[in-house]
């Protein structure tokens, strides 16, 4: 579509107010659509919100609320004098989690540029050997199979093994309180389709992980950041936290916020997501208890991975649930895939027989990679700050100056892309931020950090880069 005049936007809008929910949250949403699926292409202009508002029969208020949102998001650039466009492809942006527009986490992922370091998906890179190992005594238990293989609920093998987890960590887990994904995204996906309708509030933290954002936008929700873990009082539809090596600033939350959080979301029957996917990866070797063991009401639900621990390309993830919620959830599964692919179901299995011995090892590396990430950092980037981590993959570093977004383009043009911190926050603030995973071998870490440092040299605090030093690729 070339130039997006008023008679095609309406056209192309549709039944857009159809739905449940606000009007602005209709009308973003569909927009939303539209520009990811490519409908409305990079730099199109759209109908000024007076004359779209009046063509729709709607308030210009809910025309500018759900461009402001969009805007937000990052999909759109309003600017006063050249009205509103749907945002250039280079702009970094949050986008869906599916991957198809251009936020910087996944679109480096489904493109990868030519000759850049990617540290923006924060995901281990190599396969450990156990991995190849579970995979081969997958593959010869199949032989002894006897069934389709449809499983929407996951493998009854995998779900008594992370029931036995859960309990082993003081947490009475059965099978039936088990339902396996084809990992976390899928299972935030799924608990948000569930339980979240458009115009519903969805509580975060702040930073928060944006594929978590990107679902509940996706649904249409008014996603709103959480001063403190009082502010379950306002009985959000769901709430979202991740209290163990929070993504991306590695926070820990004590005991007695858990315990607090989740005696507020049985007092005010709030469904609760507590994010484990990082819960392994804490460099001391302890795990904070999961949100459920503080409280037994069935409001807390429990999600986990093992693509962070063990690889991302072991798309094996799950949740943890009452029985009744896993129940309804993998009847919404069946409607999607019918079940992840069994063989990895069947090593994931056994990685979590050995889960002590493969942590104890990936520990060690992880913590080595940091260590040189954060005294690359100290000498060659002293300006920068950060608090070094608990674990996890990545530090959240605040810049002394200028804007991140800004800064993520100049660094690309040096052949590194980094996330900025608007992509983690549900305000799209924390400018001054960036995200810095630490999973590349030592030497990779250091190039990247070099091609920084020449990048912020030639930063000039708005955006351009000046000519200095020859493009590092």
């Amino acid at each position: 579509m070339n130039g997006a005049n008023l008679d095609d936007v309406v056209d192309l809008l549709g039944r857009w107010a159809s739905g449940r929910g606000p009007l602005y949250l209709l009308l973003a949403a569909r927009v939303r659509a539209l520009i990811d699926d490519g409908v409305l292409a990079p730099d199109e202009p759209l109908p000024p919100d007076r004359v779209l508002a009046r063509r729709l029969a709607v308030g210009r208020g809910t025309v500018v609320a759900a461009y402001d949102l969009l805007q937000q998001e990052g999909r759109l650039v309003r600017r006063r004098g050249s009205g509103t466009r749907v945002a250039p492809l280079d702009l970094p942006a949050t986008r869906t989690a599916d991957g198809v527009a251009a936020n910087p986490l996944m679109l480096h992922t489904l493109h990868p540029p030519d000759g850049v370091q990617l540290l923006t998906c924060a995901a281990p890179y190599d396969p450990p050997p156990a991995l190849a190992e579970a995979y081969a005594e997958a593959a010869h238990r199949l032989a002894g199979l006897h069934e389709m293989g449809y499983q929407p609920a996951g493998n009854p093998e995998l779900r008594a093994a992370l029931a036995a987890y859960y309990t082993g960590r003081g947490l009475p887990t059965t099978s039936g309180e088990i339902l396996v994904t084809t990992g976390a995204q899928q299972a935030l996906t799924l608990l948000t389709a569930l339980l979240v309708a458009p115009g519903d509030t969805v509580l975060t933290e702040t930073p928060t992980y944006p594929g978590a954002l990107e679902a509940f936008r996706h649904a249409a929700a008014v996603v709103r950041p959480a001063a403190g873990v009082e502010d379950l009082r306002l009985r959000p539809a769901l709430a979202y936290f991740m209290p163990t090596l929070r993504n991306p600033d590695g926070a820990i939350m004590d005991n007695p916020s858990r315990r607090r959080l989740a005696r507020l979301a049985a007092e005010h029957d709030v469904p609760l997501i507590d994010d484990e996917v990082r819960a392994e990866l804490c460099f001391s070797g302890e795990r904070p208890a999961p949100l459920a063991s503080f409280h037994r009401g069935e409001q807390v639900i429990t999600v986990g991975s093992l693509s962070k621990l063990i690889w991302g390309g072991l798309r094996v993830g799950w949740i943890r649930a009452a029985a009744p919620l896993v129940s309804r959830l993998a009847r919404l599964r069946a409607v999607h895939d019918l079940g992840g692919e069994v063989i990895s179901q069947l090593a994931a299995a056994t990685l979590l027989r050995r889960l002590d011995e493969v942590r104890a090892g990936l520990l060690a590396t992880s913590r080595a990679r940091h260590d040189h990430l954060c005294a690359e950092l100290r000498a060659r980037l002293p300006s920068w700050t950060f608090e070094p981590a608990a674990g996890g993959q990545t530090l959240w570093v605040r810049l002394p100056h200028g804007d991140a977004d800004a800064f993520a383009q100049v660094a690309l043009r040096h052949g590194v892309a980094v996330p900025p911190g608007r992509s983690f926050d549900p305000l799209g603030e924390h400018a001054d931020r960036l995200r810095l995973h630490f999973l590349l071998p030592a030497d990779e870490l250091s190039r990247a950090v070099h091609n920084l440092a020449l990048a912020w040299e030639s930063y000039d605090g708005a955006g351009r880069a000046v000519s200095r030093h020859p493009l590092i690729v």
